[in-house]
């Protein structure tokens, strides 16, 4: 039987066809206004923040059609501030998820009432990213400036649990939790986390007046990171952020993991941008510098003709970033590059790994899927095409291969639901629910 690209599951991704990259993930501000006023908040959100400028409602729906056109799954994460404080939050996540986007909110968990969860629900979210600072009450509390912040972010979680929303941890490291690392990824897993986000410190926002990491602060932290990775391999995803270092380690100290399927240099304009408050598209929520006004060009047009993600594209970064033999697997965070010296191609100082140049360039053993246009080997019937086609384009060819690869291990040469029902039994508890197509409900 002759099969066709998997790209028939859904319309074909326009993209930039000379380049091939798609924006597969959308970090979108939707407002500064907060009700904390956290140490190290990138865009300075606060209660002292209005909704003046903020992007409307058409517009919101304008940008989002105009995302979808160049690729119909993308994945939006929505954002602050506090989103939640925008109330037309539920008509902005169902207008995306209702046209094909997978759609996640990011908060503080502060506001998250029971009823604000059914609505997130009912509007189409399928995951909320919360933030953690610390397990003590006085550090969270005194790092987010609000009292009472901890205890209310923590029965939020409790109620997303209860909810079945899903849900993922976010934390910043810095010198005052970086001690607390194991204990709250160890608590995020005993929560049913699906992720835990380790995020580095990128000095922009208010966060430019905080200390960063010492390099080898941060090499220390990105280990044990491994090894919290190893640990809840199949359970709980654990990552780092804004350090893709982290990458060299694991191709280092865990060749098979999963991670290294995907594209993991930093995504920034390459599969990944961010939209402001005010519709300033970004390549990420670190780097304030603008590819381009979305009140007065289109998505599109940013997307493909911006020389900022041109730049970022090519990939030729400087200093020992660019002579590093991990640049394929890592590059550098440029964001913090940036920061550090207002040039987004410049080396990452925070990088403790110091290459001496005559190495040849690490590659992957394994082909990366993040976002590639997968080819089906194998049948697949119209109900396990509808499944698929919900799955966000970046994770889409990670979950063929591992649906197809379980098929032709059990002699099976069509993909049916019923299979994919299967491949879910077949997986450790707790995770058959991380494959966006696994409803609760099968």
């Amino acid at each position: 039987m002759s099969v066709a690209p998997l790209a028939v599951l859904g319309d074909a991704p326009a993209g930039n066809p000379e380049s091939g990259h798609l924006p597969h993930v959308i970090a979108w501000n939707l407002t500064s206004r907060c009700n904390l006023e956290c140490a190290h908040c990138y865009i300075s959100a606060g209660p002292s923040e209005s909704a003046a400028g903020e992007l409307t409602t058409d517009e919101c729906f304008r940008i989002a059609d105009e995302i979808l056109a160049l690729n119909p799954s993308p994945r939006f994460s929505l954002s602050g501030g506090v989103p939640l404080l925008r109330e037309d939050l539920p008509q902005i996540a169902a207008y995306a998820s209702e046209r094909g986007a997978t759609v996640v909110v990011g908060t503080n968990g502060t506001l998250l009432t029971d009823e604000r969860i059914e609505e997130l629900k009912a509007a189409g979210v399928t995951g909320v990213a919360i933030s953690v600072e610390s397990l003590d009450f006085k550090y969270h509390d005194r790092f987010r400036r609000g009292h009472g912040s901890l205890e209310a972010t923590l029965a939020a979680v409790d109620r997303l649990g209860e909810h079945g929303l899903d849900f993922v941890i976010q934390t910043t490291l810095t010198k005052g939790n970086r001690d607390e690392l194991r204990a709250l990824a160890d608590w995020s897993a005993e929560k049913g986390a699906v992720s835990f986000n380790a995020y580095f410190l990128v000095p922009t926002g208010r966060g430019a007046t905080m200390s960063e990491l010492a390099p080898s602060d941060s090499e220390e932290i990105l280990n044990e990171l491994v090894d919290l990775h190893l640990k809840y391999l199949g359970r709980m995803m654990v990552r780092s952020k804004c350090a893709p270092q982290f990458m060299r380690l694991v191709h280092e100290r865990a060749p098979d993991s999963p991670l290294l399927n995907y594209g993991t240099r930093c995504p920034c304009g390459v599969h990944y941008a961010r939209v402001t408050p005010d519709g300033h598209l970004t390549a990420c929520p670190y780097m304030p510098l603008p590819a381009g006004d979305l009140r007065v060009q289109s998505f599109g047009e940013i997307w493909n003709e911006s020389e900022l993600f041109r730049g970022l594209r090519r990939g030729e970064v400087g200093g020992k970033c660019g002579r590093c033999e991990y640049r394929s697997l890592c590059g550098g965070c440029r964001a913090r590059a940036f920061a550090d010296v207002g040039d987004h191609l410049a080396e990452d100082r925070s990088c403790a790994y110091e290459p001496d140049g005559t190495r040849p360039v690490v590659q992957s053993e394994r082909p990366a899927t993040y976002g590639v246009r997968v080819e089906a080997e194998l049948a697949w019937t119209a109900d396990a095409k509808a499944r698929i086609q919900r799955v966000p384009s970046f994770v889409r060819g990670v979950v063929v291969k591992r649906v197809e690869d379980y098929a032709r291990r059990g002699g099976h040469s069509e993909i049916t639901a019923e299979l994919m029902r299967e491949v879910r039994r077949t997986m450790p508890v707790d995770f058959s629910k991380r494959l966006p197509f696994f409803s609760r409900d099968d």
